[in-house]
């Protein structure tokens, strides 16, 4: 009889998970607590997969051998304590498809810069003619791909959530982009649980894969030695010399592996600019170096990536007014980037879901830069305690349409208006994309 295998979560990971799962003869069943999309259910039945939606049917679950959870379920979630009770085996949609392919993986984790840096990494590989895909938390899901497509390689991004649920999951290169305080609600608000999700990206790799990190990050530095890992470490930095890995000397990239002949690159030539790009830049080139692809082809991939939507997008300008759209800054870190990368006076938006922000690390850059903020949010009172004395104007609004009407009101030529919240969108909107969507259509309506 064939092993039951129950999913719960029907969009992009759970879809993908149950096509791979009835393709490797599983008796599979999908609940989802909310709405299915239609395009996941157009998928669902061409592939004549058993689901439900808007309920949990107990009986249905509980007698599941393996349990594949979508990332957005959390552990306290009435169902995932029961299979927990009953010690039922629960993997994510990652460790899930790894178990089906011979493809050799590139897994990028990290707070801030992992979309970018696996976009980065993708778009090298590929421009480099290697069979490659792309995966996990941006692009078509890693199980539907390893059901549908055969790919040599794949670039994933990896959240903390999926990486809470594997157990033997093994990228041959794994990329820590840094640590910092995030999602803190969905781990007890325990720093420390966090970065033992990050490591576990590294947990399972051995002599013959690599581990690439930032030697400049503090959180990273501090734990390195409490999660050991197999792996050749590799770091990149700004401006410690380093002898296997990448640094920053003289405004140049240099990239050295194996001790072979070093990789140069102008950070003016970069198609992505910012300090931050550069730590990006330097991770994917790490990889595209390990690969030995052509230094030329590496150089030409870098200079003509382009930036990823929602971040740090400069959507137009408006009679000198620059309008910024970071809705994909949805922690502290990723505004401070945002904030240290902008040269001209900004007008901020900013506000959501906080998920234990300490915004304290933003105040010297909001003293210096911001002229005045929005709180875009239902709940605005921690944002205004944090910068209502550095800040001379800080203004609510609750829907996006007012808030950039604002923030053209407020803005002189020469400034910027910069949404880059800090924080998640879950209160006014459906997720980061719509909020930067939002953003967009209501700076193109002014």
């Amino acid at each position: 009889m064939s092993k039951r295998l129950v999913i719960l979560g029907g969009g992009e990971s759970g879809a993908g998970t149950a096509v791979l799962g009835l393709k490797q003869g599983y008796d599979v069943f999908l609940s989802d607590k909310g709405k299915i999309a239609d395009k996941y259910k157009a998928i669902l039945s061409e592939y004549k997969v058993d689901y439900e939606e808007e309920q949990h049917t107990e009986e249905k679950i509980l007698n599941a051998d393996l349990v594949m959870k979508s990332p957005g379920i959390p552990e306290k979630a009435d169902m995932i304590k029961m299979l927990r009770a009953q010690n039922t085996r629960i993997v994510s949609e990652i460790e899930f498809a790894s178990w089906y392919t011979d493809a050799k993986i590139v897994g990028i984790t990290g707070a801030n810069g992992k979309t970018t840096v696996t976009a980065l990494t993708y778009h090298i590989m590929k421009e480099g003619g290697m069979n490659v895909g792309l995966g996990g938390n941006i692009g078509k899901s890693f199980a539907m791909q390893v059901a549908t497509e055969n790919y040599e390689y794949y670039v994933l991004e990896i959240s903390s959530f999926q990486l809470d649920d594997i157990e033997t999951f093994r990228p041959h290169i794994s990329i820590l982009t840094n640590i910092t305080p995030d999602h803190l609600d969905r781990y007890n608000y325990e720093l420390q649980n966090y970065v033992t999700a990050k490591f576990a990206i590294a947990k399972n790799q051995k002599a013959d894969d690599y581990f690439i990190y930032c030697s400049d990050d503090e959180i990273t530095m501090q734990n390195i030695e409490k999660y050991p890992t197999a792996a050749k470490k590799v770091p990149f930095a700004y401006d410690q010399v380093i002898s296997e890995g990448a640094y920053v000397k003289d405004e140049t990239i240099q990239i050295s592996i194996n001790n072979n002949n070093p990789f140069t690159m102008s950070i003016q030539e970069l198609g992505i600019r910012g300090r931050h790009n550069v730590y990006n830049s330097m991770a994917a080139g790490i990889v595209a170096n390990i690969y030995g692809l052509r230094k030329e082809q590496i150089r030409e991939s870098l200079a003509n990536f382009k930036s990823l939507e929602h971040r740090l997008e400069t959507v137009t300008k408006i009679r000198g007014v620059e309008f910024i759209n970071d809705s994909k800054a949805t922690n502290v870190n990723s505004t401070w980037y945002a904030l240290e990368s902008v040269s001209k006076p900004i007008i901020w938006i900013a506000g959501g879901v906080d998920k234990g922000n300490d915004y304290s690390v933003l105040e010297g850059l909001v003293k210096k830069k911001v002229r005045a903020m929005i709180c875009l949010g239902v709940d605005n009172t921690k944002l205004h305690s944090a910068f209502s004395k550095h800040v001379d104007i800080v203004i609510n609004c609750t829907n996006m349409r007012d808030a950039v009407r604002m923030g053209y009101q407020l803005s002189n030529p020469g400034d910027a208006v910069l949404l880059s919240p800090a924080c998640a969108s879950f209160d006014l909107f459906q997720n980061y994309e719509d909020r930067g969507k939002k953003f967009k259509d209501a700076v193109i309506q002014l």
